[in-house]
């Protein structure tokens, strides 16, 4: 059963958000949402480790998504990415049940290109070794996606848990939609995507002189090239006219545009959205974070939503 808390009288809808606060939703840094939304709903963040020129640093605690792109350039090897410690879950869920959580959703990084899900179930099951006789809740999703893909499956699944969603459905959601989350990305340059072995230095030096950009989505949990573009205003055309064809009217009342250091294309991208298609929701504009920006590098774009089904 749905339930719809706006409709309802008042004594039940008190009961129905008492409810919903002892369910918790959890997440890895990757899913690079804003510090705001983390705070609104409440998010526990694991954070991914990162390690630069020798230094070990936590993604978004230790350095932000800005001093990580302005040092970028100079950078002769690409940053070591590893996923959160089990350790780094398990602190989330036991202070959350001594809150009063009974209930945790996490939603991970997809599987084929991180071990954090993998580490989270490994929390999950060393909590209930510890816990023998609890009656708390853990699920974990492996969500198919990449940064703001997971961000996005998130962010709909806590406005879900506001409008009185249980836990049993939040789940059922997550896991039956996570496959609808389209992702599209390009990069202004190919280098760091050379550094990280997606593409032969020679396909790099042919791209970079044609302003040839690669657009990439999900396919089978990761990433793949599905089209080539030149130049940025074509690559915003194609951004345009997938997204108009694309999009889950019933499910997409938000989208997320992800940046890596250039926010006005970012903002480019909007505009166009809004003026040439017919989509009326919210448009939030996102940073990602260090983990996702090592690979993706200078000049990254992306638009994160929810398509129709068999698409």
């Amino acid at each position: 059963m749905q339930y719809n808390v706006e409709h309802t009288p008042d004594f039940v809808r008190d009961l129905i958000l008492e409810e919903s606060y002892l369910i918790k939703i959890m997440a890895d840094s990757t899913c690079d949402l804003t510090q705001e939304f983390v705070k609104q709903y409440n998010i526990g963040i694991a954070a991914l480790n990162i390690e630069i020129e020798g230094i070990n640093y936590r993604d978004k605690i230790d350095i932000t998504s800005d001093q990580f792109f302005e040092r970028l350039p100079d950078m002769e090897k690409l940053p070591k990415t590893g996923a959160p410690s089990p350790e780094a879950y398990l602190n989330i869920i036991e202070k959350s049940v001594d809150e009063g959580y009974t209930e945790f959703l996490c939603i991970c990084m997809s599987n084929g290109t991180s071990a954090s899900f993998q580490t989270a179930k490994m929390a999950k099951d060393s909590f209930y070794e510890k816990h023998e006789d609890t009656e708390v809740k853990i699920h974990v999703v492996d969500s198919w996606s990449m940064s703001h893909g997971s961000g996005w499956l998130i962010l709909k699944t806590a406005q879900l848990l506001e409008e009185g969603y249980r836990f049993e459905e939040l789940v059922t959601f997550a896991e039956t939609r996570k496959k609808c989350v389209k992702h599209l990305l390009c990069v202004d340059d190919l280098y760091n995507l050379t550094k990280s072995g997606r593409i032969s230095n020679t396909g790099a030096l042919i791209g970079n002189l044609l302003r040839v950009k690669p657009i990439m989505s999900m396919k089978d949990t990761k990433g793949a090239i599905v089209a080539k573009v030149r130049g940025t205003n074509k690559a915003l055309k194609y951004y345009v006219e997938e997204f108009q064809q694309r999009y889950d009217s019933k499910w997409t009342n938000f989208i997320i545009i992800g940046y890596s250091n250039d926010k006005g294309i970012a903002n480019d991208l909007k505009e166009k959205i809004k003026l040439k298609t017919d989509f009326l929701g919210k448009i939030h504009i996102m940073q990602m974070g260090v983990a996702v920006g090592t690979h993706v590098g200078l000049g990254g774009l992306s638009l994160f939503f929810m398509e129709k089904e068999n698409m």
